[in-house]
């Protein structure tokens, strides 16, 4: 964060060359709007300690074991005051594999509660369709605005102490609001798929630790499921929450 504010734009280098230190607009130095760091297990010995060889891989295994192997991780920070929100959304769009045993870990650096823009998710969501995140020929990397209204009408809270990790199915459909508290709101997020899971486009966030057991081993197969997604666009900016935002453009 003290980095973050000596900077006027996204900055660093992750390692497909995109910035690994994303920037909400408006940022200044006075008022320092860090939201996204690119793979901080490969820039931090604490964060891929975490990622590897925790209670929080443990329970990962218990869901999706024995053999868990990483996608990608990355930080997604709420800082006081600034509009960092997350449209509604399901991850297994973004990242689809060959199989649906994929779970999002999230660790909760700060305390996370109410005000300070929670994880809002559907529950059951997951069982259902997997809803497009294309409009108008533009991909948005969110759910219609129907479509996210319904999903908001049931939605349910994720809050917890930091140190409290929120497990979440790759197709569950969730999204959080802006900051309201005085207080920053930061996850580590780690994305963990089963061995036999096989991705099926690039990573949106690269990392040089992808496909790294921390459960098991490689059990040499590939496991299907039968379902049709459209293809994601690379994001070109820093994070998909450029993308996030061009939602407005395509409903026009």
């Amino acid at each position: 964060m003290d980095e973050s504010r000596k900077q006027i734009a996204p900055y660093g280098e992750a390692l497909d060359g995109r910035p690994r230190f994303d920037l909400q607009p408006g940022h200044s130095a006075d008022a320092p709007g860090l939201r996204r760091v690119q793979a901080p297990t490969e820039i931090s010995k604490a964060y891929y300690e975490a990622m590897a060889d925790s209670a929080m891989t443990d329970m990962v295994a218990d869901l999706i074991g024995p053999d868990v192997k990483l996608h990608h991780t990355k930080i997604n920070s709420k800082q006081p005051g600034t509009d960092t929100q997350v449209k509604w959304h399901q991850d297994f769009p973004y990242t689809p594999h060959t199989n649906s045993d994929l779970v999002t870990a999230l660790l909760m650096i700060d305390g996370v509660t109410r005000e300070n823009g929670p994880l809002e998710a559907a529950p059951g969501s997951h069982t259902g369709p997997l809803h497009s995140l294309w409009h108008n020929g533009v991909f948005t990397g969110a759910m219609s605005e129907g479509e996210a209204a319904r999903m908001q009408a049931s939605a349910i809270q994720c809050c917890g102490p930091a140190g409290a990790v929120c497990l979440m199915h790759t197709r569950l459909a969730h999204g959080s609001a802006a900051n309201g508290s005085s207080k920053p709101r930061t996850l580590f997020i780690c994305v963990y798929s089963a061995g036999d899971a096989i991705p099926c486009c690039p990573n949106p966030v690269p990392t040089q630790h992808q496909g790294l057991f921390v459960r098991g081993s490689d059990p040499h197969r590939v496991r299907a499921e039968s379902f049709v997604v459209e293809t994601p666009e690379f994001p070109k900016g820093a994070s998909f929450f450029n993308q996030q935002s061009d939602q407005e453009r395509a409903m026009s």
